[in-house]
């Protein structure tokens, strides 16, 4: 948990509550339904809580956005991204129910009345958003396909609407088709710890 404060030295008591709560009740979770590798719940703040919130480091998002978890999980970035931004509506989806059970009785018992948890799969989604918000769910041209026709077109943000995608290793053939619009920034010139290195956060306007 310190670690969220060391980089989000300003979130309410409120959210510090809410953050705190996370590990508990991924723990107790992950012991029935697997969202999380055994071995990794113990680099839960660092490895999945700050991992989401790299994309409150991109954008700001303002009051109103409405943003879709794409491939969710149990709730990544999502949930953390919705304790940041009470302001904001999130919609988290994934085709695999019982990770979105996780997702759903996490966001209850925490009190996140900003996120809407669905078990449904990306194509299905019919919804319109400022931002589609992913890790690592799949390449970034099939993402692509699939979630241009949930982009609003008004805009409310000082970034355009888009995607913003959380992924590691070598990104040059899946941004290649969007070499001219996509930006990429690199998790390490935001967060100290070795395990941000080679890790991206990767914003295409549509």
């Amino acid at each position: 948990m310190n670690i969220i404060l060391k980089y989000f030295p300003n979130i309410s008591v409120e959210q510090q509550q809410q953050f705190a709560a996370l590990d508990a009740l991924y723990r107790d979770w992950n012991a029935k339904i697997n969202v999380i590798s055994r071995k990794d719940i113990d680099n839960l703040y660092e490895h999945h809580v700050l991992h989401s919130m790299a994309i409150a480091k991109m954008i700001q998002f303002t009051a109103g956005t409405r943003i879709l978890d794409f491939g969710t999980g149990g709730g990544f970035p999502g949930i953390p991204l919705a304790i940041l931004f009470p302001d904001c509506e999130f919609k988290l989806i994934d085709g695999t129910g019982k990770k979105i059970r996780v997702a759903q009785e996490v966001c209850n018992a925490i009190g996140l009345k900003n996120c809407h948890p669905e078990h449904l799969r990306g194509e299905e989604e019919k919804g319109k958003y400022d931002f589609v918000v992913s890790r690592a769910v799949m390449p970034l041209p099939d993402l692509m396909k699939i979630v241009r026709k949930n982009i609003s077109k008004e805009q409310q943000n000082a970034l355009p609407n888009g995607v913003i995608c959380l992924k590691g290793g070598d990104l040059q053939a899946e941004t290649q088709p969007f070499r001219r619009i996509v930006e990429t920034e690199e998790l390490s010139n935001w967060f100290d710890e070795e395990w941000f290195k080679e890790k991206h956060c990767i914003y295409v306007p549509v």
